[in-house]
Parts: C-alpha cells; structure tokens; sequence
C-alpha cells in the first residue's frame, strides 16, 4: 500500500527533526488536541463550534446555546483523551476490557436517557447507562432505510473478550503496521458496538492508543470528511477492509505533515483556521467584558495564591527536589524585596498567606538554590528562580532568561498544561547547569 510507504518516509523525516522545542510541542499537542475533541463529537452531532470548543478546554468559558450534555461530553472527550495518552505510556497496563468500560465512563459523564430504534425499527425511548456493556439491541436505521444490526447484547461479552485477545496476540506478534492495526482495531469495535453509546468516539480513541503506544501522532477525522469515514467502514462491512485501511492511513498522513510542520517551527493554521480564531477572539473579549474586572487587592491575590500559585509552587518544589541527592545542602524559599518568606515551600505559602491579610505585594520570586555536590567539583552552586508580578489588572509569570512568559488576567487560572511547561523549563535549567560543568 502506498499510503504506508508514504508514512514511513514522514516518520523518518519526522524523527530527523526530534526533539521538538517546547513551544513547538505545545503548539501541536493543542493543535491535535482541538482538531481531535472538536472533530469527533461533531461526527456524533455535537453542535458545539470549533472556536468555543478552544474556549471551553482551553480557557475553560462557556458561550452558545448549548446543552449540558453537549458540554459535558466534550469536556469527558478530552479527559479521555488524555487517559488514552498516559495508558499507552504505561507498559505495565495493558489495553483491557476494564479500561475501555472506563473510558465509556469518562466520555458519557452520567446516565441519560436517549432516542433508540428497537429491534424492528420501532422509534423509542431509552435509559443510557455508562460503563456497561449494552442490555438492548443497538440496531440504526442506515441512510437508504435500512437496518443495521450490530452484535446482539448476549454475544457481547464474549465477543469484547475475544477482541481483546486477539489485539494483544497481533500486537505481541508486531507483524502488523501500526495504522493497520490501529484501523482494524476500530473497525471490529464498531462492528461490536458493546455500549448504548458512545462507541463511534471510543473506536476512534482506541485507534489513537495503538498509534500513541507506536509514537505516532493521533488521527484526526474531520467532520468535513464524514461521508468518505462511513463509505470507508460501509466498505469493510462489505468484506473490503482494505479500503478503510487506506482511508486511515490517510488521515495519518496529515497528522505527521502536522507534526513536521510544528517540528520545524511552521505556522499550523490551516485554510479556515483564521475564521476559528476570528471567532474565539470575540467570543473571549465578549465573555470577559461580561465578568466582573478584577483588580489587585489583598483578595485576588489570596484567591490567586490558593488556585494558581500554590499548585505551581508545590509542582515545582517536587520536580526540584529530584537533584538534593547530588548536593550536600538546598535552600527553597519565596521572597519579595528585602523580605523572605519561610524555609520550606510549605512554610513560605503559609507565612505568604498570613501575609496577604495586611498588604498587597508588587512582586514574588520563587528560589531554590543547591550547594556543594556530593560527588564531583564540590565548590559548585546552582540556583534557578522565577517571578511573579503583579499589576493592577493583570498577573505575569516570568522566567529570567525567557523561556516563559504568562500573563494572566485575575479571573484566569493557569492550564495543566502551563504548569508542565513551567515545571520542565525550570527543570532543564537546572540539569543543563549541571550538565556544563560536568561535560555530558
């Protein structure tokens, strides 16, 4: 197949140019993140847009008409998606019958209750249940009228335990490519269709795990591509599986451009993206006007101390603490000014917090600072710091030498992923100053 041909040789280019800078990482992991969580709810008629799909997981906003349920899913979507991530990074933790239950959990949030067809094509009404295999024939009427009849509910299990052995079997076989054993992976899921709902969106996190586990980027189905997806898995119905196959693998092919775009520095916007971002613009200057304006106060500051800082604080002291092995002696403190704050994290946050009771501060400064190796030149020291300033609407987190800058408004907390890229640049700062002196 050429398509894998093809693969193969993105793969190759792609590797050649590893590893990623940060900020070119991070801007391909919210790339794929966005196209991923937008594209396959949209698939299953989740009316939510692409830019208040980036308000809601990115900033956390809400904007539209939208319902709960069409929230909450795709907020589980993109907690799934994370959970698929870290599974394939977990060779301890095999794919299981138990992990794909909990992934149904995490996607339909809670139970509801939906429109269904029964099992002679009569409309009904039925009770969703999440983490359980299906109870009832799950049967959909097809666009020519006709019924397609999925695994019956009593074969389910069986059939469920039978997929699992057999992806183990071909994965520890590593004979299959990995697109192919990620599309085949998909396609006798769905053909299973073990759950009331949700298992379009689980196929196609399942295939992302296989590509996850093999270092290759996730696939991304776009909506716009809809009808070429079902005339791909019609196809396979039909005994052609080669044709879905090569469909996957096209989508692959995009992924890993992508990939060599970020990797090399390039913009990733594609034709349309600047109308998302047009839209995402005015939707978050619209929601922010109608939040009440934060200001620097005693109180905002408590409130950032207590949402924003503190995690930041605690993460970096963890991360830290991994280097005081090597050194004889470590000092963690916060300061601001003349003033020092404490002797450990712990201590300094809480003495910080009693401090915020009477007075506002202009700036803080986190330090860790190690002495004297226990093995090798002793006479050396290191340090990392970063600041935190804050102004009259508006907080900053900064880092000496550049490598991070964020600049919040008060009603605005740091994203997971802000942290990490904290944490890791303060990390590498420290291990590269190590690194000089000892020449590795």
């Amino acid at each position: 197949m050429e398509e894998i041909f093809r693969i193969e040789k993105l793969v190759e280019t792609l590797e050649s140019l590893k590893p990623l800078s940060l900020t070119n990482q991070s801007n391909l992991e919210k790339k794929l993140r966005l196209e991923f969580n937008y594209n396959t709810n949209h698939i299953e008629g989740n009316t939510i847009t692409y830019s208040e799909t980036e308000l809601l997981l990115i900033f956390d906003d809400v904007k539209g008409n939208h319902s709960l349920r069409e929230l909450e899913e795709m907020k589980g979507s993109d907690v799934a998606f994370h959970f698929i991530q870290e599974l394939a990074k977990d060779n301890e933790r095999p794919l299981s019958e138990q992990s794909i239950k909990h992934l149904n959990e995490i996607l339909l949030v809670r139970p509801f209750w939906k429109d269904a067809i029964t099992e002679d094509g009569q409309n009904t009404r039925r009770l969703i249940k999440v983490g359980d295999y299906k109870e009832h024939p799950n049967s959909v009427r097809l666009q020519n009228g006709e019924i397609f009849h999925y695994a019956d509910p009593m074969e389910t299990p069986a059939l469920m335990s039978d997929l699992i052995n057999w992806f183990r079997e071909e994965e520890s076989k590593s004979q299959l490519h990995p697109v192919v054993l990620a599309a085949m992976l998909h396609y006798k899921f769905v053909r299973i269709h073990p759950f009331d709902d949700g298992n379009g969106r689980i196929s196609r996190l399942l295939m992302n795990y296989v590509l996850f586990k093999n270092n290759l980027p996730p696939i991304v189905i776009k909506t716009e591509n809809k009808r070429n997806y079902l005339s791909a898995l019609n196809k396979a119905d039909s005994g052609d599986i080669e044709s879905f196959i090569k469909f996957i693998a096209q989508q692959l092919i995009w992924s890993l451009e992508l990939s060599i775009k970020a990797a090399k520095g390039e913009n990733l916007d594609e034709p349309g993206d600047l109308d998302k971002k047009i839209k995402l613009l005015k939707q978050k200057l619209n929601s922010s006007e109608e939040k009440v304006q934060i200001t620097k106060s005693k109180e905002s500051l408590n409130l950032i101390l207590d949402r924003n800082l503190e995690p930041l604080f605690l993460r970096v002291s963890t991360k830290l603490k991994e280097f005081d092995s090597l050194f004889k002696s470590k000092t963690e403190y916060l300061s601001s000014g003349n003033s020092t704050f404490g002797t450990t994290i712990e201590n300094c946050i809480n003495f910080l917090r009693i401090q915020l009771k009477s007075k506002t501060f202009g700036h803080i400064t986190y330090n860790y600072d190690f002495k004297n190796f226990r093995k090798g030149p002793t006479a050396y020291s290191f340090s990392t710091e970063f600041r935190i300033e804050f102004h009259d609407n508006v907080y900053e987190i900064l880092s000496p030498n550049g490598d991070f800058n964020f600049s919040k408004l008060y009603h605005e907390d740091l994203t997971d992923k802000e942290i990490d890229e904290i944490v890791e640049s303060i990390g590498n700062s420290i291990y590269n100053q190590i690194a000089s002196v000892l020449d590795i």
